[in-house]
């Protein structure tokens, strides 16, 4: 009887102590789960607007270089002297170009002097009817060779192509400069209409058409909105910076003082969608520029860490270009605290 009630007795003890094992377990792991909220997200169509910032210009504005290289001899205008058309503004030593005028010039006398020779030789018959063309052939390059020098010599020197101002003086004299290497940088001082000339990146430019809609903001226009539309857009990379660019034309009246190179900035809306995803702000971590990381699920107990791209920063949302495609539920609370295959408990 005493081994019966000393069992029955061990019994329940054994059973409790199970049973607290089981919540200590029970508990840990609770504690491990972390609690958060999620939403449910889905691809739509986006229209992103571009913002871009760049200088009012006018459609005439030009680089103007020498068309053959060499040392500047002088340069006879500044940063924002008006000039008219035709006027000199900078000239290259003329030593060198001038050297190789006199030296076509006296290879053009040696072969008139060959072909005349040849040419008696040839109708004495001492000399044959090759030798005869193959001097002439000669006498005709170095007529050409003496034309090249003279039109180079021609644009030794950079005058205005048209009525402006200098905008920019891209080299000083004495400096070394190669053929077409841009000296100055002119526009047609109101002449033309103005615009807005403005810098994007390669996802915005390859967005962006002629015709889009535009709005312009202007500093000296106490930053007012100005109606504007897309009129060109870069078919190349601009030599000067390195960068592409569009050019929009204002559609309503400007500031009545305005210039050349004052800076404005404008709010593209592209016709050409894409499709994306519109998530809070709270839901991005570790977002720099265009990249940026947010936590999903897709079995409902474990965080993913997900990269995706930046489209653009609302005030309340955030819309995603990619990395959601196999993703429903985005996690918008808690995050903080997640790491990859971190065990979650999803709040109402």
């Amino acid at each position: 009887m005493s081994y019966r009630f000393l069992f029955s007795a061990i019994l329940p003890v054994s059973m409790l102590m199970a049973c607290q094992d089981k919540q200590i377990n029970s508990a840990s792991i609770n504690s491990d789960t972390i609690p958060v909220r999620i939403i449910t997200v889905q691809e739509e169509v986006l229209k992103e607007k571009v913002e871009a910032s760049g200088q009012f210009t006018t459609e005439d504005e030009t680089l103007l270089a020498f068309k053959i290289g060499g040392i500047i001899q002088q340069v006879l205008v500044r940063e924002g002297d008006y000039v008219q058309q035709g006027q000199l503004l900078a000239t290259l030593n003329p030593a060198e170009i001038q050297a190789q005028v006199d030296q076509a010039e006296t290879a053009l006398e040696k072969a008139q002097r060959d072909f005349k020779r040849a040419e008696n030789l040839y109708l004495d018959s001492v000399a044959t009817l090759e030798q005869y063309q193959n001097s002439k052939t000669a006498l005709s390059i170095a007529r050409q060779q003496l034309q090249i020098a003279a039109f180079n010599r021609q644009y030794a020197a950079i005058r205005a192509s048209s009525k402006g101002v200098v905008l920019k003086k891209l080299a000083q004299e004495g400096q070394v400069v190669g053929p077409g290497t841009p000296i100055f940088q002119v526009n047609g001082s109101g002449k033309s209409p103005w615009v807005l000339k403005v810098f994007v990146s390669e996802s915005d430019w390859s967005r962006i058409k002629t015709g889009d809609e535009a709005t312009i903001i202007s500093n000296t226009s106490g930053d007012t909105n100005i109606d504007g539309t897309i009129q060109s857009c870069s078919a190349a990379v601009d030599p000067v910076t390195g960068t592409l660019w569009v050019n929009i034309k204002p559609l309503g009246p400007l500031p009545d003082k305005i210039a050349a190179g004052i800076f404005g900035k404008a709010v593209i809306t592209p016709t050409a969608a894409v499709k994306g995803w519109r998530i809070p702000y709270d839901a991005l971590l570790e977002g720099e520029g265009s990249k940026g990381f947010v936590f999903t699920t897709r079995d409902m107990k474990t965080a993913e860490k997900v990269a995706v791209e930046i489209g653009s920063i609302e005030n309340e949302y955030i819309t995603v270009t990619g990395g959601l495609e196999n993703d429903k539920y985005v996690i918008i609370a808690g995050n903080a605290y997640l790491n990859n295959n971190t065990p979650i408990r999803i709040k109402p």
